[in-house]
């Protein structure tokens, strides 16, 4: 999708009342940029929270692992890496 007029990366929202409970407002050109209608799913992870559209499913796994082999791409530097030794504790 191409970026919608005033969207960036990083932004500071402000948690609103709604009810007993708080909410953000997202701005109309980040709706519309994803092409979210009146529902997301939100998922909590390690990191923080993802929205995505409950329509656009995520891929399994079987179905990463066909997307990444059918890319074709080169994974010879990833076995580099991994052999460095910076992954394991001391």
């Amino acid at each position: 999708m191409s970026e919608a007029p005033g969207v960036r990366g990083i932004r500071a929202v402000k948690l609103i009342a709604i009810g007993n409970s708080k909410g953000i407002r997202l701005p109309k050109a980040l709706i519309q940029k994803y092409g979210w209608s009146d529902s997301l799913v939100l998922e909590e992870t390690g990191d923080g929270i993802f929205l995505y559209d409950p329509k656009k499913a995520k891929l399994s796994w079987r179905d990463t692992y066909r997307a990444m082999a059918e890319a074709d791409e080169d994974w010879r530097d990833l076995d580099a890496t991994v052999a460095d030794g910076r992954d394991l504790k001391l």
